[in-house]
């Protein structure tokens, strides 16, 4: 049973009638510190929220009922959906982010994400590969929860995808396989394919951002593809 402490937020709405929640979104707060997030997650004038907050020591706190729709996603896209707070459960996760000091993500956190993405499987069907970032369905706004993210450890936890061990060749062209993916480019999203490819190297390729789709990424997104279609 997973120990959450209940801060309610006032900042929700209903979600689509008859819409699936099918997208765990993680973000960083980007904030200096966890209890000035919290607050400002909290506020009604603010109107940003999300289900939940992880602290560095792991905390857990509730903000929204998971049948509520938060204010977290903002303008976003992936595989064909615009709408993405109507069908996604948001964790926020303390960190002060790229413009306040971005750094690694304590291990006691990371174990209270793992917990608490298990604990929310058992609610909702979410497939792997739709366990993703801000970044990946904001490339051109947002850079949250990072390259220093430990997105590796989550899928090998049992929460998101990471591409097989075995190199894939890519059939088709690497903007291709992004949007079959779930990346939006345009005309799509108002996202060029150098960011579409930022973020993705964000996620899986953190070592080196670039937005230059080399044979790494390739392979890397051949590997991806594969385990949705093997």
């Amino acid at each position: 049973m997973i120990s959450r402490v209940s801060c309610p937020s006032p900042n929700f709405n209903e979600r689509a009638k008859d819409g699936p929640i099918d997208i765990l979104l993680m973000h960083y707060t980007g904030m200096e510190s966890g209890a000035a997030a919290v607050q400002r997650l909290c506020d009604p004038e603010s109107r940003v929220s999300a289900h939940y907050t992880v602290d560095e020591d792991g905390t857990i706190y509730q903000h929204l009922p998971e049948d509520a729709r938060g204010f977290h996603a903002g303008v976003s896209y992936w595989a064909g959906a615009t709408d993405i707070n109507s069908r996604s459960i948001g964790i926020e996760i303390v960190n002060p982010g790229h413009e306040f000091g971005y750094r690694s993500f304590p291990q006691a956190q990371i174990a209270a994400v793992i917990a608490l993405s298990l604990d929310i499987f058992t609610r909702h069907s979410i497939p792997p590969e739709r366990v993703i970032g801000h970044s990946d369905v904001a490339p051109a706004r947002k850079q949250d929860p990072g390259e220093l993210f430990p997105w590796r450890d989550l899928a090998e936890a049992g929460v998101g995808l990471w591409p097989g061990p075995h190199p894939r060749k890519l059939h088709g062209d690497f903007e291709a396989g992004l949007r079959r993916y779930g990346y939006g480019i345009r005309p799509d999203a108002d996202v060029s394919l150098e960011l579409a490819t930022i973020a993705f190297q964000r996620h899986f390729r953190p070592a080196r951002l670039d937005g230059v789709a080399d044979a790494e990424c390739e392979r890397i997104l051949a590997g991806l593809l594969a385990t949705l279609d093997p």
